[in-house]
């Protein structure tokens, strides 16, 4: 499901920079800080003047980050060496020099910036987002980490000190709302954060304006070292009196005001002294507290469910002392995490693949919230920038593989809502729903069973990823405990998937179209999921039966879906149209899940005409339009032909690094010249997450 949006052009300073170097590509926008769908912000690369005005390709410093919606999400920052300042981060106005950005690179938490400052310094500056798919304490907190390290670069020790600040932008997508702020200082010590607090004024729980959430409380701390000064003001008056002065006034702005309104602004500013080529480092906590995470209609009714962070921490501070506080412990994570995915992928299918894997893993966590209790918990996941919709199953599916590798439970939480609310009578369709809600945070269902109409699509997705979950952490109990809807799914295949009616599938844009052999596919390979479980839950007696309809749909499918008069032969986009093809993703299915329900002959069947269709950036996906889906196209890749895998892998890489897209990574582009694709804006959606698909196999 998708909406389109009309959004706030991105301001930025017209600059030429210096070549920076960018490893292992230059992303189409490159995440700062991104951990939740609110905590969601990156600083736009690519060039396409479409959709918000052009990224800078790759600086840092000189055009502002944004939400990955497009809003300006205020965030600067100065150094000053020897009496001179420097901006290193944002587009303030005016902006002294800005630094040189000498190189980029990323990994699956990070995002590091080399700058040179004048010729006297160097600065490390590293955003780290913290991925913990086993440690839901860590996890849970919405929070981001910005490092910033300085030593002098030409054998002499300088006088350096260090300035950055947030604005109010980051509380409301209105910026006409009020905020309220207060400046202070939690916990004793070397263990003391200084910090920012602010939000808007009038709380809307459980609401969104332009996706930006409108509830909640915001953090910008550092450590309360002895030569800390802070303010809050104006943005031309707090970053004035640092570019004056080199420190701030220790003052707090009581007029409480609209955003717009003078902008206010919440600085800090660091004293580093004399700093010679030992590095001197500051670090910065950003990120938003919510005591209640989603609305849900579970089996009591509608509730308001707990961030699981609250299971915790007893209070916003506490969490935010831990967080910033554990920095040492986090980084030593970030580093095991970010070398499993660099290691795996760069074994299962080289340096392009790492370059995928990568980028994609903060984007696809960023989708998702834990909530619950510490007993009781669950993943909700918002469907960012094509619907807004909560716990949208076929964004899920293209996402399962990332949770797989990391997590299995983490698939088992992100279902278990869905299981919940349709199990306890709240959806009156025989068929799978579609999502948990209309919009993010609100995950309260649908009682009047008119959600988007996907019934063979998600009763297949549903199937085949609660199989998946079972299979890897070895639950038997769950399929017994979900066998009755379970079965409920499988009676509407029987009866749709060999011969689908007109309907639409996950890729909804095309249309609906009777007797898709890929959709088709897919509720075939849900029949035989079907006869998998019933064998693992001790119904022998429905698993013949349910092995025996599948097999038979399979040998028809192939007749009906084939065409076998091509040169080379293929699958079609639908029964009895020739002339079409598509990618065959739902393939991924039965090779995920071992069960050998497809003939061998198909997979090389695909993997053998795959190659005849390639386009600049990889392989649209099917005959109506140029689009391409990476998501899609990765769950193919992973199931066919090394070689085939190989060129599915480095056009995608080459997209990644070559796309004039200039938000965070889309999913839908044009297979030839790269932009988006279909006349649609996807970005920063957790499909991304099934780049991870040859990673689970």
């Amino acid at each position: 499901m998708w909406s389109s949006l009309s959004l706030p052009f991105v301001s930025f300073i017209c600059l030429s920079y210096a070549a920076s170097t960018f490893s292992p590509a230059r992303p189409p926008a490159i995440p700062l800080a991104v951990k939740s769908p609110y905590v969601n912000c990156w600083q736009q690369a690519g060039s396409d003047a479409e959709t918000g005005g052009p990224g800078n390709g790759g600086y840092l410093a000189g055009e502002w980050p944004t939400f990955w919606g497009g809003q300006i999400l205020g965030w600067t920052g100065f150094i000053r060496v020897d009496g001179v300042s420097y901006t290193w981060l944002g587009a303030p106005a005016p902006s002294p020099t800005l630094v040189t950005q000498t190189s980029f690179e990323y990994t699956s938490t990070r995002s590091t910036f080399i700058m040179d400052v004048g010729g006297l310094a160097t600065m490390n500056i590293t955003f780290l987002s913290p991925v913990n798919p086993t440690d839901y304490e860590r996890q849970s907190l919405t929070f981001s980490y910005l490092d910033v390290a300085v030593a002098s670069s030409d054998g002499a020790s300088h006088d350096v000190q260090l300035y950055s600040d947030i604005t109010a932008e980051w509380a409301s997508g209105d910026r006409t709302n009020v905020v309220e702020w207060e400046y202070g200082v939690t916990g004793d010590g070397a263990d003391a954060v200084a910090y920012h607090q602010f939000h808007r004024q009038t709380q809307q729980i459980f609401t969104e304006d332009f996706d930006m959430t409108e509830y909640g409380d915001w953090y910008w701390a550092t450590s309360n070292v002895a030569n800390l000064t802070f303010q809050s003001g104006s943005d031309v008056d707090v970053r004035g009196a640092f570019r004056t002065n080199g420190a701030l006034a220790n003052t707090n702005d009581t007029n409480f005001r609209a955003i717009s309104d003078d902008f206010p602004t919440f600085g800090f500013a660091i004293d580093l002294g004399s700093v010679g080529s030992a590095d001197v480092s500051t670090l910065f906590t950003i990120g938003l507290t919510q005591a209640s995470a989603v609305q849900f209609d579970g089996a009591d009714g509608v509730v308001s469910v707990p961030s699981l962070w609250t299971s915790y921490h007893s209070t916003e501070l506490d969490a935010l002392s831990f967080f910033h506080n554990d920095y040492a412990t986090a980084t030593g994570l970030a580093t095991t995490f970010d070398n499993k995915v660099a290691g795996d992928s760069n074994a299962a299918g080289g340096a392009d693949y790492v370059t995928m894997t990568s980028l994609a893993a903060r984007q696809a966590f960023a989708g998702t919230q834990l909530a619950g209790t510490t007993d009781t918990p669950y993943l909700f996941l918002k469907e960012l920038s094509s619907s807004g919709n909560a716990q949208t199953v076929d964004v899920i599916f293209p996402a399962h593989p990332i949770f797989l590798y990391t997590n299995p439970t983490l698939l088992k939480l992100l279902l278990d809502p869905l299981f919940i609310n349709q199990e306890s009578g709240k959806y009156p369709n025989k068929y799978s729903m579609h999502d948990l809600g209309t919009h993010y945070p609100n995950a309260t269902g649908h009682p009047d069973g008119k959600d988007e109409m996907m019934p063979l699509e998600e009763c297949g997705n549903m199937l085949i990823m609660t199989l998946a979950y079972a299979q890897r952490a070895s639950d038997t109990a769950y399929l017994s405990q979900h066998y009755a809807i379970l079965d409920q799914w499988t009676q509407y295949l029987i009866d749709d998937a060999l011969i689908p009616a007109s309907q639409i599938s996950t890729d909804d844009f095309a249309g609906a179209l009777a007797n898709q052999t890929n959709l088709a596919l897919k509720g075939i390979i849900g029949i035989q999921v079907m006869s998998a479980i019933a064998n693992l839950t001790g119904n022998a007696t429905a698993a013949e039966q349910y092995s025996t309809t599948a097999h038979n749909y399979i040998t028809e499918w192939q007749t009906l879906g084939t065409a076998m008069d091509a040169n080379p032969p293929h699958t079609t986009l639908a029964y009895g149209m020739n002339d079409t093809h598509g990618v065959l993703y739902n393939l991924f299915g039965d090779k995920e899940l071992s069960l050998n329900l497809v003939p061998q002959a198909v997979y090389d069947m695909q993997s053998a005409f795959y190659p005849t269709i390639f386009e600049e950036y990889g392989v649209p996906l099917d005959t109506r339009s140029d689009s391409a889906k990476n998501d899609e196209q990765m769950l193919a890749a992973a199931v066919a032909s090394a070689d085939t895998r190989g060129m599915f892998i480095s056009h995608i890489a080459t997209w990644i690094n070559e796309t004039p897209t200039n938000r965070a990574m889309t999913d839908l582009y044009n297979a030839t010249g790269g932009d988006y694709g279909s006349g649609l804006t996807f970005t920063a959606r957790s499909p991304v997450g099934g780049f991870f698909s040859l990673l689970v196999l």
